[in-house]
C-alpha cells in the first residue's frame, strides 16, 4: 500500500526531507518503523529501536500498533518538537 510520511524537528534533519511517500508491506506503525530503519542510513538512525520517537496516523497520536490504512499519512517527530 502507499503512505504519505511526514518527518519533523530532528527526525527530518536526520531523515533529510520533510515528507515523501512510499509503498510499504507493513500492516501496523511498527512495522512500517522496521521497513525504515532497514533501509539504513539516515532512517535506521534517526527511527532506530530504542530512540524515542513519537508517532500519528491522519494526525492523530498513535502507538506502535496503530494498523495502516491506503493512503494514509504517518508522521514521525520526537517527543519535544518547538513551533
Amino acid at each position: 500500500m502507499k503512505v504519505r510520511l511526514r518527518y519533523f524537528a530532528s527526525v527530518r534533519e536526520s531523515v533529510g526531507r520533510g515528507a515523501e511517500e512510499r509503498d510499504t508491506a507493513a500492516s501496523t506503525l511498527s512495522g512500517l518503523r522496521r521497513e525504515l530503519v532497514a533501509l539504513g542510513a539516515p532512517y535506521a538512525e534517526a527511527l532506530a529501536t530504542g530512540r524515542a520517537v513519537r508517532m500519528a496516523l491522519d494526525q492523530v497520536m498513535a502507538d506502535e500498533g496503530t494498523a495502516l490504512r491506503e493512503g494514509c499519512e504517518v508522521a514521525f517527530f520526537p517527543p519535544v518538537t518547538g513551533g
